[in-house]
């Protein structure tokens, strides 16, 4: 089963914002989330439902699973200093 990746405004516009070698690097990352919504490292994140956390380097990517719906929603991503704010 594929999931269908969409990313919210604000993740969008973060996503814009990164260095083009480092939007490589993540997209490659989130187009795998397609085929495997939970890869080996990520954690879920306690304050939500559904809503997980991938870690690449020192950037994070926030996501949550709409199972029902086969979706993936990106909520936000950035460095890890600023993304949990």
């Amino acid at each position: 089963m594929r999931y269908r990746i969409e990313f919210s405004p604000r993740a969008e516009l973060q996503f814009k914002k990164l260095p083009k070698e480092l939007q490589i690097r993540l997209k490659h990352r989130i187009d795998t989330l397609a085929e495997n919504p939970f890869p080996r490292g990520v954690k879920k994140l306690s304050a939500e439902e559904n809503i997980y956390r991938l870690r690449i380097g020192d950037y994070r990517i926030i996501y949550q699973v709409q199972g029902n719906a086969l979706l993936i929603l990106i909520l936000k991503l950035g460095h890890r200093k600023n993304v949990y704010r």
